[in-house]
């Protein structure tokens, strides 16, 4: 397995030997219990002026294990998005790790963030806000108030689900899981870039965790946070969500053309003398195969899915059956409850549930993207 530890430079040159001498420290102790593991360094500088660059270079004579690429100074999303191009395409890296330069992540938490990857994880977060993590107790309260309304904004904001340190810099990441995100497309720069590509990754399903970590504060150096950055944090965060909903909300239109052709249908059928048990299934069916093709042609029609458009339809009509028992059940139960309810409203409560049980199960394997796979947890 071969790992790489990505660190983007600007003006790091106070700190930039002890760093990797520290790296390759937690990496000479981790060789007795994973002989597996061949460790590099990547160092990704933004053409420092303060010799950032020249001191890697001088690291390098002697050393096969610590490489080096200079870009222009574009933010910090930019410059992983280099580093992780080139330990895949280039270092052939099976896993890359996120660090700062400035110690502000542990060299000593490499070894806990990889025994997770190595247990199946596919993202790993060295988390400040689990049980267990912490932040500096010198922080005051408007740089507590910039990362704990940050990392909530990014929480909540763009639907990160259960995950605690959205914002965080200090990650074990599956190269595997990298080649499924166009990382080109994420449209990022900054020091969103950590919420996008979690974001990304959630999509494609992959199984994240968080090892508790205490974040230092740098002892060297000043920090790199523009006001430019928090502007795109802000703006790309919404986008994410917007992003998001628009899926839901085509989805939640087709669902509800779907109960017009479902209550239409149905009321056709019983005027021509069908019975209830038998019109409300072929109602049902009516509809999900009404709400394929919009699904199929508008709803997802952005998504790369792998399969092609018979399989889909498979697939639909497979959920479907489920769905239809979801919905059949509901008509049945709530036929024999509220005998005074009117047909119509006795099929509209098996609608519901069958909705959701619907957009879940097609969201995520019928119109799945192409390289995603169901989470793991």
């Amino acid at each position: 397995m071969k790992v790489i530890v990505i660190i983007p430079t600007y003006n790091e040159c106070e700190n930039i030997a002890r760093l990797i001498e520290a790296i390759r420290i937690q990496f000479h102790h981790l060789a007795s219990r994973m002989p597996a593991v061949r460790p590099g360094i990547l160092v990704v500088d933004d053409h420092s002026p303060d010799g950032t660059a020249e001191r890697v270079r001088s690291l390098q004579h002697g050393s096969s294990g610590i490489h080096l690429i200079e870009g222009e100074k574009a933010g910090l999303g930019a410059a992983y998005i280099r580093g992780m191009t080139h330990a895949v395409e280039v270092l052939d890296a099976d896993v890359v790790f996120e660090m700062d330069a400035d110690f502000s992540h542990r060299p000593e938490d490499i070894p806990r963030l990889l025994e997770r990857i190595v247990g199946g994880a596919d993202l790993v977060i060295g988390s400040r806000y689990v049980p267990g993590g912490s932040i500096p107790a010198g922080w005051g309260w408007r740089r507590r108030l910039n990362s704990r309304g940050g990392n909530l904004l990014a929480r909540y904001g763009a639907g990160l689900g259960s995950v605690r340190d959205c914002t965080a810099g200090f990650r074990a990441i599956r190269t595997g899981l990298l080649k499924r995100i166009d990382l080109s497309r994420l449209g990022v720069k900054g020091y969103v870039f950590q919420v996008a590509l979690l974001h990304a990754a959630i999509r494609r399903g992959a199984r994240v965790e968080e090892v508790p970590v205490d974040f230092v504060e740098r002892a060297h150096g000043a920090s790199k946070l523009r006001l430019a950055d928090i502007v795109e944090f802000v703006r790309h965060v919404f986008r994410l969500r917007l992003h998001d909903s628009q899926t839901f909300i085509r989805f939640g239109l087709v669902g509800a053309l779907g109960v017009i052709v479902n209550l239409g249908a149905f009321t056709i059928l019983l005027g021509m003398e069908w019975n209830r048990y038998v019109a409300s299934p072929l109602a049902v069916e009516l509809a999900i195969a009404s709400n394929f093709l919009l699904n199929n042609f508008w709803t997802f029609r952005q998504r790369a899915t792998r399969d092609p458009f018979h399989l889909r339809g498979l697939k639909f009509n497979l959920v479907s059956v489920v769905t239809l028992s979801v919905s059949t059940l509901a008509f049945v139960l709530a036929s024999r409850a509220f005998r005074p309810l009117s047909p119509q409203l006795c099929q509209l409560a098996g609608v519901v549930p069958a909705w959701f049980a619907n957009y879940t199960l097609n969201s995520r394997w019928t119109f799945r993207e192409e390289g995603a796979r169901p989470a793991s947890r």
